[in-house]
């Protein structure tokens, strides 16, 4: 078994079943301190001196009424014939009439007639309170005055000071603070008009600045335009589309470039290029008819080259001076001069067009570009509105709340000056001290605090005790230490000779039968049983090993009756002693031990000496030896665990005490399972899991809580006991010389 069968978690809360069982256990704790106490209480409340106490009324009101709105002209007639609509907080006016600055004046006119009398003594004694409506337990605008002395004069004639101490520091601090407010509002107006210039001129400094009234409405004036720029850009890229394409038609109409068709469109129209030009056509026509006759050298035909050439720098010239310095003079040729100079009407107005056309992309575009220009500087401009914009709405509202605190500040000092005028609050005496009654000492009183005090300091040293004490009082304890499964409780068995009604005049005359035989018991037995075959259904269970940590925990008891279990379910039980060292299983069952286990293993007889009870056969320890765990781990001991369990169907181990030796693990290891028991009010948590740490590599199937509260449930009542009442004990026992039944 790993270490993850143990539970050492001590740390649940406990619930209200649990404190109950710790003080029922521990009420001799809880009722000796209650016991103790119980008299030196009654001992001090006959030894108090007599106390007195008197008492007096005051009606605190408010004479004037706060406006938290503020004064208006309007509203003043209102204010000073209104009702009083203010709440006074209590709290602080009884603790201002408990403080020591109230209290050292009265102490001052009390100390001729008490020289004793101190602060700290007179706070001790005084007890202010809201007095309570009786029927409607409603509070009232009524405090209550108690002081408390041994003297009963003594407490009227200090209520009698502390009622005119009272009143008079109510008018001065009524009248103090309404000054004082009205001085702090008067600090406060010089620094608020200060305020409200400084944040005027801030904001004023700003548009000088940045040249801007509003910065948000100047903002929304550039959005605007800049929209309207964007719009107009977009018809001006719209235009220049068009006219693009237009120019691009025209192009293709004239086959000309632009500037070509400029150029021959001017010298068409120009008469004397034109009269030029018709004279170098009848000159060339004239040279082509002479050379068709003459050679070039003939004189008729170099007068007409000469005069050709003549003609064609005459043109060219021409056409220089009316097209200026525009046209690239490697175009200026006579051929190229004579087909650009000789357009038709269609295509004058064509080139025409085609100038307009350029202009007009030419003046979209700059336009284009003028826009752009206006629009990137609106940009940049709107750029560093949003900071302005900010600073704008920081300098606005500064303005507007000093402007504010100062038209308030005006408003509070009219108001108060009118508070002033008319008083503070109004303090009246309803009730006035009378002489002290007598209150104490009550000593059923005391009796009862100093009940409540013993059963606080018993509970608590009940508490503290049960928190030392490490034993186990309860199976859900005993189940929260170790983490194995709970197979069951054994409820407590009746003292002696309880078990008379149950078992009749014929009842048998071995205890453990009694026992066994009692309902309870005997149905806690059948469910630990049955809890066992099912833990280990998966395995074959031949043979159990009972053990504790403890001697006297009842495993011997537990061991017999699931042996008496088993074999009322028909099953071939043994159920060996192996307890070597203090035998107990033979007395209890009341037979005898001369020969047994150790008898068998030393080799002192050749089978097992068995002894029958109620079909169970029981193999008792024998006579003593000097080394019980030398015959436990012998090869004699295992083969005959070995041959015990082919003939029968469970074979029970009543082992010793784990704790203390190695007889229990010895003998446990030549068992299928281990069956744990622990006794409750017996084993402690140490020694519980000590046991079952030293039982780690066995197959501990679970544990017994033994001596549990017992079972209740109303089905055991339909069941009647079934005794077994044998006349005598021979008819009980049966001895077996042989193992094999």
């Amino acid at each position: 078994m790993p270490e993850n069968n143990l539970n050492l978690s001590n740390d649940a809360e406990l619930g209200y079943g649990q404190l109950f069982s710790v003080l029922l256990r521990r009420r001799l704790w809880l009722i000796g301190t209650l016991c103790c106490v119980l008299p030196l209480a009654a001992l001090l409340s006959l030894r108090k001196e007599p106390t007195y106490v008197s008492s007096m009324q005051l009606l605190v009101e408010p004479n004037y009424r706060r406006d938290s709105i503020g004064f208006s002209g309007a509203g003043s007639d209102a204010q000073l014939a209104g009702t009083n609509n203010i709440e006074l907080d209590y709290a602080t006016q009884i603790r201002l009439m408990q403080s020591s600055e109230v209290l050292e004046r009265a102490v001052d006119l009390l100390r001729p007639e008490d020289p004793t009398l101190d602060v700290a003594g007179l706070q001790s004694a005084i007890s202010i309170n809201r007095v309570l409506e009786t029927r409607d337990k409603i509070e009232t605008n009524l405090l209550q005055v108690d002081y408390s002395s041994n003297d009963a004069k003594k407490t009227q004639k200090v209520l009698q000071v502390l009622q005119k101490v009272y009143l008079d520091y109510n008018l001065e601090q009524q009248e103090q603070r309404l000054v004082k407010g009205l001085s702090f509002i008067n600090d406060q107006l010089p620094e608020a008009n200060n305020s409200v210039a400084q944040a005027e001129k801030a904001l004023e400094k700003f548009r000088e600045d940045q040249n801007v009234i509003d910065p948000q409405q100047r903002a929304a004036e550039i959005s605007q335009a800049l929209q309207a720029i964007a719009e107009q850009r977009r018809k001006i890229r719209s235009d220049f589309q068009d006219s693009q394409a237009k120019f691009s038609t025209l192009q293709q109409q004239l086959a000309r470039s632009p500037q070509s068709a400029l150029v021959a469109s001017r010298l068409s129209e120009s008469p004397r290029y034109q009269a030029l030009l018709n004279a170098l056509q009848e000159t060339e026509l004239a040279l082509a008819l002479q050379r068709v006759t003459f050679t070039d050298d003939a004189p008729n035909v170099k007068s007409l080259l000469q005069k050709l050439t003549n003609q064609q720098q005459l043109l060219q010239q021409e056409a220089s001076r009316i097209i200026g310095a525009n046209i690239d003079q490697a175009t200026v040729t006579s051929d190229r001069l004579q087909a650009e100079g000789q357009l038709g009407e269609v295509d004058r107005q064509l080139v025409s067009t085609l100038a307009i056309t350029q202009s007009t992309i030419l003046g979209l575009s700059a336009q284009d570009q003028s826009l752009a220009q206006a629009e990137q500087r609106l940009r940049s401009e709107l750029n560093r509105f949003p900071r302005l914009i900010s600073e704008f709405n920081r300098l606005q509202p500064e303005i507007e709340t000093n402007r504010d605190t100062l038209q308030q500040l005006l408003r509070a000092r009219q108001q108060l000056g009118i508070e002033i005028a008319r008083g503070g609050f109004n303090w009246q005496v309803v009730e006035s001290p009378k002489l002290g009654q007598k209150t104490g000492p009550n000593l059923m009183v005391d009796l009862l605090l100093g009940a409540i005090v013993g059963t606080f300091l018993g509970a608590t040293a009940a508490f503290i005790r049960e928190a030392g004490d490490d034993v186990i009082h309860s199976a859900s304890k005993l189940r929260e230490t170790v983490a194995l499964p709970a197979l069951g409780n054994i409820p407590k068995l009746p003292s002696a000779g309880l078990f008379s009604p149950l078992m009749g005049r014929n009842r048998s005359s071995i205890p453990i039968l009694e026992a066994v035989n009692w309902l309870p018991f005997r149905e806690s037995i059948d469910l630990i049983f049955k809890n066992i075959q099912l833990l280990q259904s998966n395995r074959s269970l031949k043979s159990i090993a009972i053990t504790s940590s403890l001697e006297g925990e009842g495993k011997s008891t537990l061991a017999m009756a699931i042996a008496l279990s088993a074999a009322r379910l028909k099953q071939r039980v043994l159920i060996i002693d192996a307890d070597l060292r203090f035998p107990s299983l033979h007395e209890k069952i009341k037979v005898s031990n001369n020969r047994g286990l150790t008898s068998l293993l030393r080799g002192d007889q050749d089978s097992p000496v068995l002894h029958r009870i109620n079909n169970t056969d029981v193999l008792t320890s024998g006579p003593k030896t000097d080394d019980p765990l030398q015959l436990l781990s012998s090869a004699q001991m295992r083969d005959w665990m070995l041959t015990f369990q082919r003939e029968y169907d469970l074979v029970i181990l009543d082992c010793p005490p784990v704790l203390g030796m190695a007889d229990a693990i010895q003998a446990a290891s030549l068992c299928s399972g281990v069956v744990m028991v622990g006794r409750i009010d017996r084993v402690s948590q140490s020694e519980l899991v000590q046991a079952v740490t030293a039982m780690g590599e066995l197959n501990v199937i679970g544990i017994v809580a033994n001596g549990a509260d017992n079972p209740r449930s109303r089905y055991t009542g339909y069941v009647q006991p079934t005794v077994v009442t044998p006349t005598t004990e021979s008819q009980a026992l049966t001895t077996v010389s042989s193992g094999r039944s």
